[in-house]
């Protein structure tokens, strides 16, 4: 078999290892690739003068060092041997199918684990248990690449993961966070967060499953939060999986946080109804909510009315913290909770009285760029609520009303243009003689929401909006 590329066909000396060869042996592409070496420092500047490319010093008590190529899309992470020869390296590294080497130097492939067979095999089997304790990372390194690759954990890795899951979250959180967006990026999250769960380690992540569990099946939901939460998440993968060359387009695009939108949208969509629990309310039906909470096959049975007002946005408030916690960015956090605010808004919009033009501009306007994954997440979450109350034509109409939404901005988006700001709040407080102040902010957004709805269009249709609304509120 073949490892080298055009880009590794210039490059004689050093080890490839890790995923380049992993994935290469799986038949994939990858832009990212790892070299070991003697005198990683000397060989990454070298590296940079050959390619022209640019050194950066990743690492520098672990002499770890990255080289990104001209192209700015493939890169190389050259690091230090761990100890004498390759095969005690390998023998450091955390899984069989990560721990294959190439010599770039006699083109031969080096396997002292098996790592080969258990690629053949579809198996994520561990090199040694003590490499858990040396970097507790890896606990759930094992849970990423089940995600990504649908491998089967041997029962020893198991094993191992329980005795270690305690010093799972003990690596710092940006590395932590590393490995929930690579994990996102799975075609097999789903089933992965089922067994992370199993192991009790989703909930050392994100505390709030352990309310979400509380939240029971009711009339429009069969399952209960959490696994609403995780079939949401597979409802995503399928739509994303089955998607048009378009669609698939735009969510593999990688606008923040350096992982594309479909890791952040299968995120979204796994915590999008984390404000349930606290707007919890339960009406009527044969028990109250104290027995809906502790005896939860009532719920169903009763046919008390569950109620969650607000939910979305409390939920889009209450992520904020739990993500910034993980060290995601800004526009990270923005965008999910963005997503977690609106999940229920692609669906009000095809329900209203008048499903026209103007509804859909609005709406579009609203979301921008994020159309798309709003609109995939609002279909996730209908076919994730199934419960007795919801009808088959409940679905089909809601299913039929969103692909209508989804057509029509594919159909319009190439002539959309920004809506312009027609007046800043400086230009506000000269019109109306005013100083800063809360109504200031309240008429800043009166006037964004008559511009979306297209009852303002210039200058001079905002000055007189802004004076009767200002008129109308003091």
């Amino acid at each position: 078999m073949n490892i080298r590329d055009e880009i590794l066909s210039k490059i004689h000396d050093g080890y490839l290892v890790g995923g380049a060869i992993r994935d290469a042996l799986l038949g994939k592409t990858t832009t990212d690739k790892d070299i070991a070496v003697k005198d990683a420092e000397g060989f990454a500047k070298k590296l940079a003068e050959d390619f022209d490319g640019t050194f950066i010093t990743l690492d520098c008590e672990n002499k770890i060092y990255r080289v990104v190529l001209e192209d700015k899309i493939n890169f190389f992470d050259i690091s230090e041997l761990q100890g004498e020869t390759i095969e005690e390296d390998l023998k450091r590294r955390d899984f069989t199918i990560n721990a294959i080497a190439y010599d770039l130097k006699t083109d031969e492939i080096i396997d002292i684990t098996g790592g080969i067979e258990d690629l053949k095999n579809g198996i994520l089997r561990h090199i040694d248990e003590k490499n858990f304790e040396e970097d507790p990372l890896r606990i759930l390194r094992a849970f990423r690449f089940a995600a990504t690759t649908g491998f089967k954990m041997t029962p020893e890795l198991e094993e191992a993961i329980k005795k270690y899951l305690p010093l799972a979250l003990n690596p710092a959180p940006e590395r932590i966070h590393y490995e929930i967006m690579k994990l996102f990026g799975g075609a097999y999250t789903s089933q992965t967060l089922l067994k992370m769960d199993d192991f009790g380690l989703l909930e050392k992540i994100f505390p709030c499953i352990i309310d979400m569990k509380k939240v029971s099946p009711n009339t429009h939901h069969h399952l209960d939060l959490f696994h609403h939460a995780v079939e949401t998440v597979r409802q995503i993968e399928i739509r994303y999986a089955n998607a048009e060359p378009e669609i698939k387009e735009h969510l593999d695009r990688i606008d923040f946080g350096g992982f594309p939108r479909i890791n952040h949208l299968k995120l979204a969509g796994f915590l999008h109804d984390i404000g349930k629990f606290s707007t919890w309310t339960i009406e009527g039906g044969k028990c109250d909510k104290f027995e809906c909470l502790y005896n939860k096959s009532e719920c169903v049975s009763c046919n008390a009315r569950h109620r969650f007002i607000k939910h979305d946005d409390t939920g889009s408030k209450m992520v904020v913290p739990l993500l910034k916690e993980l060290k995601f960015s800004k526009k990270q956090i923005e965008y999910i909770s963005c997503m977690i605010k609106n999940h229920i808004y692609p669906s009000n919009v095809i329900i209203a009285p008048d499903f026209n033009e103007k509804v859909k501009m609005r709406y579009i306007r609203k979301m921008e760029d994020n159309v798309i994954d709003n609109i995939i997440l609002a279909r996730a979450d209908r076919l994730s609520a199934r419960g007795v109350d919801v009808t088959d034509e409940m679905v089909k109409n809601n299913l039929d009303g969103l692909e209508a939404l989804l057509n029509f901005y594919l159909e319009k988006r190439e002539t959309l243009e920004p809506l312009p700001k027609l007046l800043d709040g400086n230009e506000i407080m000269s019109i109306l003689n005013i100083q800063p102040s809360p109504l200031l902010g309240k008429i800043v957004n009166a006037l964004y929401e008559a511009q979306l709805n297209g009852d303002i269009a210039d200058k001079n249709q905002a000055a007189a909006f802004i004076k009767d609304f200002y008129n109308a509120n003091i």
